[in-house]
């Protein structure tokens, strides 16, 4: 569905994506994360058509965006994080007017748009001016335009961001009841969102590509953390000699206890329990230890390694 190899896109001395590749399928909802200014919407507006890369190829369907951008924009709904809209136009008019503008012929265009209301939930502003609604609303109805074509693909940019918690629910809902018949991307930098919606999280870090991995595979146990009685030189030379208990690190501790994360599988804590009690050690906890979202993203701002996320 979504092909990018190898794309790097420059702004004069400054590089703002970096040899980024990655493959999104039919049916998939990924999150685009990171920091502001991490690259994200620049990677958008390259999948898009409405920039092209400095090197590399982005394919829509199999067929690069560069050869035919125009086909690669009526496959996909893309809505901005800064949605361009006409503040003197009522929602209808404007979403007749942004109908045309997606090709949607005349004789389709009342059914287009009763549909994009419908989801939208926008029937109790229809006739208002957009310049009377609120930021939520503004909201619904920049993806109420990316919707009219019903595109195989959608793209969407902060699309919760400056919404109050009702609103945010809302439009988690929404990007759902989307994702059953389009590919959705959505770009934020709000973990949040991504864990509430998608099943797939790509992060970027000054650029490039730093994790590319479902979140399925986010959660699962990473490894085991023990807490003990002994310092670590005690506890490292028993436990280094164990086969499967790769590495060893130092947690700190208080009153006696000190605590550690063991690079091991979470299968091998009764083998860790028993050298434990062999040595005579007071065992206060023995846990397999969770990865998951906020501690994959604060290793990555943090540029460290993310251990085994491809």
């Amino acid at each position: 569905m979504i092909d990018v190899e190898g794309v790097t896109r420059r702004f004069g001395d400054f590089t703002a994506v970096a040899e980024v590749s990655f493959r999104i399928q039919p049916g998939e909802i990924v999150g685009l994360l990171g920091h502001n200014g991490a690259g994200k919407t620049t990677l958008m507006k390259m999948i898009t058509g409405f920039l092209e890369p400095t090197e590399g190829v982005i394919r829509v369907d199999g067929k690069p965006v560069a050869e035919d951008p125009h086909r690669a924009k009526s496959r996909i709904g893309y809505l901005p994080e800064n949605c361009p809209l006409y503040p003197d136009m009522t929602v209808m008019e404007y979403l007749d007017f942004q109908a045309g503008l997606h090709g949607v012929a005349p004789a389709e265009r009342s059914a287009a748009l009763a549909r994009a209301i419908r989801l939208t939930e926008l029937a109790p502003k229809a006739l208002a001016p957009i310049h009377t609604l609120s930021r939520g609303y503004r909201q619904r109805v920049g993806v109420a335009q990316a919707i009219l074509h019903r595109p195989r693909i959608l793209i969407l940019d902060e699309p919760t961001n400056g919404l109050d918690p009702t609103q945010i629910l809302h439009m988690r809902r929404l990007v759902r009841e989307l994702a059953k018949e389009a590919t959705v991307i959505v770009s934020t930098h709000i973990l949040q969102e991504v864990e509430a919606v998608c099943e797939r999280v790509i992060i970027l870090r000054s650029g490039s590509k730093v994790v590319d991995a479902r979140l399925e595979e986010l959660q699962q146990a990473r490894g085991l953390r023990l807490e003990v009685d002994r310092p670590e030189e005690e506890v490292r030379p028993l436990l280094s000699a164990l086969p499967r208990v790769e590495s060893l690190e130092p947690l700190g501790g208080t009153e006696g206890r000190h605590a550690y994360r063991l690079e091991a599988p979470p299968d091998a804590g009764p083998e860790v329990a028993r050298a434990v009690q062999r040595a005579g050690f007071a065992l206060y906890g023995l846990c397999p230890e969770q990865q998951d979202l906020e501690k994959v993203f604060a290793e990555v701002q943090a540029g460290g390694e993310v251990r085994h996320v491809a």
